[in-house]
């Protein structure tokens, strides 16, 4: 830390109990002068010797016949008057970063100028600020903090935009040229303590990071550090990523972690100014600068502080732009009165409707851009794993509407998902969570997946799932069975593995499935009818199944025999369990077109019964 010492005389001032200094001398004292709560005894001549506006003080308080003088609102209180009035016996006083702005602000006051005497206190101090003070990074930062309490006269004397003029331009110094002892908030290392002589350049460019400056401005209050972050990003010479992690580290250092910190009324105004201030000097490139999770705490804060609309929105966008960054957790954005949901869902269905925006703009700049290399494109993939582990959060919460469930499943590209096992489980969740469900909402929830787009382990956990809808377990069985169909036709015959070599996938697909689709479409129309008929056409149904041996089956023979394995093999585990009145009803023969001696050659009772492994 600099200082500058001025005067030589030895300090004759004298404490005499709590409120009231004087000036040991073989003189007696002429003049008594308050301050605040402190009355100084001293004598007219040192202080009218120096001091202009004590010429006029004096000059009253004698036509008013009066020894005291008050001082109202001296500017730095009793210690900085004092810090003067020793300046003008010519006393030993120091000054450095904690009081020279008291001392010039005081100063100023008294109207110490070189009018009145040559090498006056304001003279004198100004010296020192420009030469030592403002040249040291740790000085300028203490002063710029003690200036806050003296404001207007530190801002009108130009020593708070000086401060601020000095830090913004040190920020962009070579890393080069910076060593630790800049810094005084970082606790140096073993490694960073040794930086001698014969360190080589580059060893020391690697010791100093390029946000070595980040923590030391952390201390200043919110109005202060804005201005000196509008200052760094206004030389044009701070990468964005850099700005980014400042704001970043000043939000950690201020932002309580606990929500209900966050939102109480002692600092919920502050929290918002906060917030407010960080969003408005994050770096102009969309948000590269910071990471995603970062963004999304500030949108959080947002929400809960009651942040204006505007900002709210800006946070919004530049999430969109990195939202493949995110994780579920960062999206957990708690929900504000009178929202009855856990979580805020339309605001994150704002960001991913943003972000698909933004996606289908860069399909439209590349017209030529196929299906396949959206497919393959990293960051959608990210976003529609990111929505549908989402979704399977807040599908556990029982105000959870189905329209906000559906809208946000449906926001997400289907090209987002390739496999829909994730949205199978957010959907099984939901099932689960909200058992009072219709059937045609059940239906409904349950269209939004694609059950040729399940693997086989969610396959298998869905044809036994009795929380789905019948057609949906017969669909999900089918498909199963054309695959497997497939691949067994694939290993037995050459001459269809020489045929189908040569055809690419969708034909395959297109030529196994034809015969199969055709004949399940009667099928599954029968099922829908079924399942709507209520009871009795079900009874009627299973009457008709027991009497005729020819008996129409639903399912192709291919369909039946994966049918009846996949229950064996739940049979086989021992997780056996009752279905609902519904499902049960139409799990009988004539609802799966399964004959009574189909059921006793395969060792199943006629009555099946169906688990779910939850």
């Amino acid at each position: 830390m600099k200082f500058m010492k001025l005067g030589s005389k030895p300090d004759a001032f004298q404490v005499d109990g709590k409120c009231i200094r004087h000036v040991t001398s073989d003189l007696a004292t002429d003049i008594i002068i308050k301050v605040g709560d402190l009355k100084f005894y001293l004598h007219k001549f040192p202080l009218l010797s120096k001091s202009n506006h004590m010429q006029k003080l004096v000059q009253k308080a004698s036509e008013e016949n009066c020894d005291e003088i008050n001082m109202v609102d001296f500017p730095g209180g009793p210690n900085a008057f004092e810090i003067c009035a020793k300046f003008c016996y010519g006393m030993a006083v120091t000054l450095n970063a904690y009081n020279v702005v008291a001392a010039r602000c005081a100063a100023e006051y008294l109207e110490m100028t070189e009018d009145v005497d040559r090498g006056n206190l304001i003279f004198k101090i100004e010296v020192f600020l420009n030469s030592s003070i403002f040249h040291s990074w740790k000085d300028s930062i203490i002063v710029l903090r003690t200036a806050k309490s003296l404001l207007p006269w530190s801002e009108n004397l130009k020593i708070v935009g000086r401060c601020i003029d000095s830090i913004a331009s040190k920020t962009s110094v070579d890393p080069a040229n910076i060593t630790w002892s800049y810094t005084y908030n970082r606790k140096l290392s073993v490694q960073d303590k040794i930086v001698g002589d014969s360190m080589k350049l580059r060893e020391k460019i690697e010791s100093v990071p390029k946000d070595w400056w980040v923590e030391d401005i952390c201390e200043l209050e919110i109005d202060l550090y804005k201005r000196v972050m509008t200052a760094v990003k206004s030389k044009g010479r701070m990468d964005g990523a850099v700005i980014g992690e400042a704001l970043k580290t000043y939000a950690v250092r201020w932002l309580p972690d606990s929500v209900d910190v966050l939102v109480s009324g002692v600092h919920s105004w502050r929290n918002k100014l906060l917030v407010e201030t960080i969003a408005c000097l994050l770096p102009s490139d969309n948000g590269v600068g910071c990471s995603c999770s970062f963004l999304l705490k500030l949108l959080k804060v947002a929400v809960l502080a009651g942040m204006d609309d505007s900002s709210k929105e800006d946070l919004v966008k530049r999430i969109s732009l990195k939202l493949h960054e995110a994780s579920v957790k960062d999206l957990l954005i708690p929900a504000r009165s009178p929202q009855t949901t856990l979580y805020d869902v339309g605001m994150v269905q704002s960001i991913v409707n943003q972000y698909m925006m933004h996606e289908q703009r860069s399909q439209d700049v590349e017209p030529g851009k196929s299906a396949g290399f959206v497919l393959g494109h990293g960051s959608l993939l990210s976003v529609g794993k990111l929505i549908d582990g989402y979704l399977g959060e807040i599908a556990h919460d029982p105000n959870l509407s189905l329209t906000s469930f559906i809208d946000l499943s449906c926001s997400v590209s289907e090209l987002a998902r390739p496999v829909h096992d994730g949205l199978y489980k957010a959907i099984d969740i939901y099932l689960k969570e909200h058992p009072n469900l219709t059937k045609a909402e059940r239906k409904k929830i349950c269209g939004l997946m694609d059950v040729k787009k399940l693997t086989m382990e969610a396959s298998m956990h869905a044809a036994q799932n009795d929380r789905l809808p019948l057609r949906v377990v017969v669909q999900v069985l089918f498909f199963e069975q054309v695959k497997a169909a497939t691949r067994a036709q694939s290993r037995n015959s050459d001459a269809r593995t020489t045929c189908v070599s040569k055809m690419s996938p969708d034909e395959e697909w297109d030529k196994t499935m034809g015969e199969d689709c055709r004949s399940l479409k009667k099928k599954m129309s029968e099922v829908e009818t079924n399942e709507d008929g209520g009871e009795k056409n079900s009874k009627m149904g299973k009457k008709k199944s027991r009497n005729s041996k020819n008996g129409v089956q639903l399912l192709p023979s291919r369909s039946r025999r994966i049918f009846d394995k996949l229950w064996v093999v739940g049979v086989g585990k021992g997780h056996v369990e009752n279905r609902s009145s519904e499902t049960s009803g139409s799990s009988q023969s004539s609802a799966v077109g399964v004959r009574d001696n189909t059921n006793k050659s395969s060792g199943i009772p006629s009555r099946h019964r169906r688990h779910s492994v939850s």
